[in-house]
């Protein structure tokens, strides 16, 4: 009997994360790259590397025949993976993602991603509410990138500082307006690790505005996204919900994993 292989794609505005499960759902491989200016482009080098050259073809050497795989695509890029046999929408494969991560049936879902930030309720291992922010890039992975460069740091450099800061506030909600105000701080001879403090307050603050549209339900709150590798932007939004916030080492790759589990079912 033929070996079955589940890839799940993540393109997303800022990073592609790409995920092949076995038959029973335990991940084999994973893969994150940067999305870059053309999500096409980046759909086929995945393509190449996963699907031609890399890991599935030296799987079917060493099992002495072609496994069968199956491929969904998700994210804002999903219609950019033509190898794909499915697309299925970013909240959907972040819901059924965490779920498996987490081994949870009941839970609620902080995803900050490249450009949005995604709030999901999960009651039964089901989708049950969700919302997602506005076009604005504050509170997402961006506004934290173009902090760090204006601090001239890392996004993870960033965050360290912001562990060791006080209190400061950022006042705008809005990228280029906040960035003005890091720039005039700068300016006033604050101290960056201040700033960073500031900075990182602003996207938890802008978060937990958020979730005022989305009561959260009686799960766990779990963190995935890009931001879930920074212990100090978890701490910090444990304290503004006033309840734990945990992550999983896996958690960036949420969707992805959904995906891929989606796949399992074709």
């Amino acid at each position: 009997m033929k070996k079955r292989y589940a890839v799940g794609v993540d393109v997303g505005s800022t990073c592609a994360k790409t995920v092949v499960l076995d038959e029973k759902g335990e991940i084999l491989h994973r893969d994150l790259r940067p999305t870059g200016w053309s999500s096409v482009e980046t759909a086929e080098v995945i393509r190449r590397d996963i699907l031609d050259e890399d890991f599935l073809s030296n799987l079917s050497r060493v099992e002495g025949e072609q496994p069968e795989v199956r491929c969904v695509a998700t994210g804002y890029g999903r219609i950019s993976v033509p190898f794909a046999d499915k697309c299925v929408t970013e909240i959907s494969c972040h819901a059924k993602g965490a779920v498996h991560l987490f081994a949870l049936a009941d839970l609620n879902v902080i995803d900050v991603g490249g450009q949005d930030t995604k709030l999901i309720a999960i009651e039964n291992g089901s989708v049950a509410e969700f919302v997602m922010n506005d076009k604005c890039s504050a509170g997402t992975g961006r506004f934290l990138e173009v902090m760090a460069n204006t601090l001239s740091v890392s996004p993870a450099g960033l965050c360290e500082m912001a562990s060791r800061g006080k209190e400061t506030h950022i006042s705008s909600l809005c990228t280029v307006f906040a960035e003005s105000e890091v720039i005039s701080l700068i300016g006033r001879g604050t101290p960056r690790e201040d700033i960073a403090y500031a900075v990182v307050d602003s996207i938890v603050q802008k978060v937990k505005q958020q979730s005022g549209k989305l009561p959260f339900g009686r799960g766990a709150l779990c963190l995935t996204g890009g931001l879930c590798d920074f212990e100090y932007f978890r701490t910090m939004l444990s304290r503004a919900f006033k309840r734990e916030v945990i992550t999983s080492p896996d958690a960036r790759f949420a969707g992805a994993v959904g995906a891929a589990l989606y796949a399992l079912s074709l």
